[in-house]
């Protein structure tokens, strides 16, 4: 956020609670109003106000960048993220642009319950013109926020996992037990792939995204010592769906799971597990798994919580599913 500020004069931070000494609810922009005082603003509790209002600076030229304090939040900017901003270029014949970011914070773990632990990220999946980003554990989302607020001239909803903001971030060369590669170099928000194996083809492709990333290290290891090949790859871009990356390894494995951390049915599992299917058909070996949350409330009791959102043993299981 600093280095945004610093290289764009046109960018500029609005949000609840964001200035010092507060500085976010997950401290995101600390230190950013003292630094650039006259482009950080605080808000009234409105997301419909935020968003409305960050849509009109976008229209003149500004690249606003909106902090929505809780992802459950974001339904309350819906209209002005669906029927505004999305629409504005297409509706003018691109006369127009809305150079607009919406950061918000999903996903549970930390024992929010039920309205500040969802993700909602796939009720904005479909919005025609409206891109969607979710940084993973091996991204590096700084470099994401930086493509997304400087260079592109869309609205971005970019998703930030709870859990993700306090866990060291894994690159290329850093993890022995891993290897890890970007599939997609020259573009803005890359596809990585992770591979717990030196040679040879995977046994199984993991197609995931976002918080789910950080279950990865542990299960992958657990599985190489199994002498099981996974292929993980795990996309920066929601929307619009990067899917060459997906169907090469789902090509070379014949098997795949996908997991997403929203819950179950209509879901980003179900558009890639159809898109994959679509692309290879006949060539898979195995019925496509897909992992989600249970179709529930999310509780604020941790051992209830646990058991409604996606964890590592329901990962490693719909991986055994799709072996034998």
């Amino acid at each position: 956020m600093h280095r945004i500020l610093a290289e764009d004069e046109r960018a500029v931070v609005l949000g609840e609670d964001i200035l010092d000494p507060y500085g976010g609810a997950f401290k995101v922009t600390s230190g950013l109003s003292t630094r650039f005082p006259e482009r950080v603003w605080t808000t009234p509790i409105s997301e419909a106000a935020i968003v409305g209002i960050a849509n009109g600076m976008a229209l003149r030229g500004l690249h606003p960048v909106v902090e929505i304090m809780f992802g459950d939040f974001i339904t309350l900017a819906a209209d002005q993220i669906v029927n505004h901003a999305a629409k504005f270029a297409a509706m003018y014949n691109n006369r127009v642009s809305v150079p607009l970011v919406i950061r918000t914070p999903m996903g549970g773990g930390r024992g929010y319950g039920p309205t500040h632990s969802q993700s909602l990220e796939k009720l904005f999946l479909g919005v025609p013109h409206l891109t969607v980003i979710a940084p993973s554990l091996f991204h590096d989302p700084g470099e994401c926020l930086y493509q997304a607020v400087v260079r592109d001239p869309t609205p971005v909803l970019f998703i930030e996992h709870k859990l993700l903001y306090p866990t060291r971030l894994l690159r290329p060369g850093e993890h022995t037990a891993l290897r890890i590669e970007t599939w997609d170099t020259a573009t803005a928000y890359p596809t990585m792939l992770v591979h717990n194996y030196e040679r040879g083809e995977p046994d199984v492709v993991l197609i995931t995204y976002g918080g789910t990333s950080r279950l990865l290290p542990e299960l992958l290891r657990d599985l190489r010592d199994e002498e099981i090949r996974v292929s993980a790859v795990l996309p920066a871009l929601l929307q619009p769906l990067p899917i060459e990356a997906m169907v090469e390894l789902a090509g070379r494995a014949g098997r795949v799971v996908v997991v997403e951390d929203g819950v179950e049915g209509f879901g980003w599992s179900s558009e890639v597990a159809v898109r994959v299917y679509e692309r290879l058909g006949k060539a898979l070996h195995a019925p496509i798994a897909r992992v989600a949350a249970r179709p529930t409330v999310i509780p604020a009791s941790a051992l209830l919580e646990a058991e409604v959102l996606v964890g590592r043993d329901d990962i490693e299981q719909a991986i055994w599913q799709v072996l034998y």
